[in-house]
């Protein structure tokens, strides 16, 4: 599973150049997002069998409509979901932020960091440099 960070400050576009990248991605395999929420809780709706199941100590609790699954998952770490989402066969791992871990990185607006590979790239330029990017394998 590749694994594609990009980073950069808060409003340069992070999330704008991920949208256009996920669908050039999916042309070449399968493809996860993580969000690194930072100081954000993300709130799952009170009162909902999903939310009870979470809120009273399943590791997992899973809501699944006509359309898509949605999964509330105990375990809060990168590489605890890195580790789920290789173990599903994903190939390519999107992660927008978590500018402290050290795997290469993509980088958007002005901002600097260690192991940046491309700065401000178009989607084409990090299709081509795939081999660029690191493997996360167990």
């Amino acid at each position: 599973m590749k694994i594609i960070q990009i980073v950069g400050s808060s409003g340069s576009g992070k999330t704008t150049f991920i949208k256009k990248l996920i669908p050039a991605l999916k042309e070449k395999g399968t493809v996860a997002a993580i969000k690194h929420l930072g100081d954000h809780t993300y709130h799952i709706e009170e009162g909902k069998d999903t939310t009870v199941f979470f809120d009273t100590g399943a590791d997992i609790s899973v809501g699944i409509d006509s359309h898509k699954a949605v999964a509330a998952i105990r375990k809060n770490s990168l590489k605890e979901i890195l580790i789920i989402l290789f173990n599903q066969g994903i190939d390519f791992a999107v992660i927008e932020g978590f500018k402290q871990q050290t795997f290469p990185k993509i980088v958007i607006g002005s901002s600097t960091t260690e192991k940046c590979i491309l700065s401000n790239p178009s989607v084409n330029e990090v299709i081509t440099s795939l081999d660029l990017f690191e493997n996360f394998s167990l």
